[in-house]
């Protein structure tokens, strides 16, 4: 007999069951899409798989090969049981006792919403059924990825239990699915993986909050300099303008806000381990936080990158753009006049176009390896060196692309309109602040001392003049 065969049934006796199940085979309890998807997955996986119903005769189709059969009998053939079906629903189990009495029965219910009930599924079910090895296991995947295979993104079951040899048959089991297992403990920790599934977007909360404020920020900011002032102060109506022209200039201000925030906490996580001359003090808990999120921040600066270059197409054939094209030309003509070409002019515009263009190309390769499917293709330096090493150059270059944007308007009276600057201004201060600090960190000597903190070094104790040698 191969070592797969053995275990297989290795929970049989060491959980004292009743009788003697078949081996190799499961019970499934529940024939809706959870339960068709987990019992297809199984028999595709070498298993042999009997169905729990009410009405044995007339509970649908299930996958080729199942058999079905009373809830009793089913849970007499099998030595693991997985419980598909909702808590509300778990009263038929007090009449199994006796046949669920040593078996593993597997919990892979959810809930609506947090705190629906004052325990969680798992513990209410091991209460109900007393003489069961409960194991909370598979509530974190969904009835597609069960049927279709893991991917990178629902490849882990979560699990929890109070007995080993029941959680290990539960292991072996979505090991030979494919999946990978962490074991989250006794069965205590149940609530917390039937909370897992109700999360959303736990990681992009601060990053989507900090891009809309953002966006609802310098969209006002342009709307009153621009549209406002002109109706205001010089009578005319051009809100047209708000559609395309205000957001292909919020697009940007934000994606490179958010660039710059991407690398603003590792800057400031560098001066405060100088600060403090030591690496093993925690950073404070906002600090975390926000280095936590980075990945996110990044994509959505992305996000507002790619419309601000869609945007950006879009211009060369807009009906403002080629009415004033068009005008321009008929005024020229009347007056049999022809505009000089400007050198200057020329070189500033190639290369505001050269910069965001190199910019933007960078930025796709920072979002193209933060994907887990490229991340994993590559070795830890290499990804250290696109994320943090090309990210700064993404940086000067989105910003220096700023910079030939604006050119010499800081210096025009007229640029400030009601005496406030505009958007892409404001815009420049934070990378502008990132790239001068990174600049002084990579200064010899303070690199030099940053390298040795990093490397374990401490500096010396004042107080008790204690000196900490180089740790190892």
């Amino acid at each position: 007999m191969s070592k797969e065969v053995k275990t297989e049934s290795v929970s049989l006796d060491p959980l004292g069951a009743a009788a003697a199940p078949e081996q190799g085979l499961l019970c499934i309890f529940g024939t809706g899409d959870m339960g068709r998807s987990l019992g297809q997955r199984l028999l595709q996986s070498g298993y042999k798989v009997v169905y729990g119903s009410r009405r044995p005769h007339s509970c649908g189709p299930l996958p080729q090969g199942a058999q079905v059969m009373s809830h009793a009998a089913a849970a007499q053939s099998a030595s693991v049981v997985f419980l598909c079906v909702h808590r509300e629903h778990y009263d038929f189990l007090e009449e199994l006792a006796l046949q669920l009495k040593g078996k593993v029965l597997v919990d892979v219910s959810n809930n609506l919403k947090k705190n629906l009930y004052p325990e969680a599924n798992a513990e209410y079910l091991q209460r109900l059924v007393p003489g069961a090895y409960v194991v909370k296991a598979f509530n974190t995947l969904s009835a597609w990825a069960l049927q279709n295979g893991p991917s990178d993104a629902n490849r882990q079951v979560f699990l929890c239990g109070n007995n080993a040899e029941a959680k290990q048959a539960v292991a072996e089991a979505a090991t030979k699915l494919c999946f990978s297992v962490l074991d989250r403990g006794s069965l205590s920790a149940a609530r917390e993986l039937e909370d897992f599934p109700l999360r959303l977007f736990p990681e992009w909360r601060l990053p989507l909050r900090i891009a809309v404020g953002l966006t609802a920020f310098f969209f006002f900011y342009v709307l009153i300099r621009d549209v406002i002032y002109a109706y205001v102060d010089q009578g005319k109506n051009i809100s047209f303008r708000i559609m395309v022209s205000l957001a292909n200039k919020v697009f940007p201000i934000v994606s490179l806000i958010m660039l710059a925030l991407c690398y603003l906490p590792g800057v400031i996580a560098a001066f405060l381990q100088l600060y403090r001359g030591t690496k093993y003090r925690r950073f404070p808990d906002w600090l975390d936080r926000w280095m936590l999120c980075r990945k996110q921040l990044g994509l959505l600066a992305l996000g507002f990158a790619s419309l601000h270059v869609l945007y950006t197409l879009l211009i060369p054939i807009r009906y403002y753009v080629r009415f004033k094209i068009a005008a321009s030309t008929i005024s020229q003509i009347k007056e049999n006049r022809t505009s000089e070409f400007d050198q200057t002019l020329a070189w500033r515009t190639d290369s505001y176009f050269s910069m965001g263009i190199l910019g933007f190309c960078l930025f796709l390769l920072l979002g193209i390896t933060s994907f887990p499917s490229v991340s994993n293709a590559l070795s830890w330096r290499e990804f250290s060196f696109i994320q943090s090493k090309l990210g700064y150059l993404t940086l000067f270059f989105c910003t220096f692309h700023t910079y030939l944007y604006g050119w010499d308007r800081f210096l025009r009276p007229s640029t400030y309109k009601w005496y406030t600057p505009p958007g892409y201004m404001l815009a420049l201060v934070v990378p502008s602040l990132v790239l001068i600090f990174k600049l002084l960190l990579l200064l010899p000597c303070v690199d030099r001392t940053l390298m040795r903190i990093r490397q374990g070094w401490e500096r010396c104790d004042v107080e008790d003049n204690s000196k900490k040698s180089l740790l190892t």
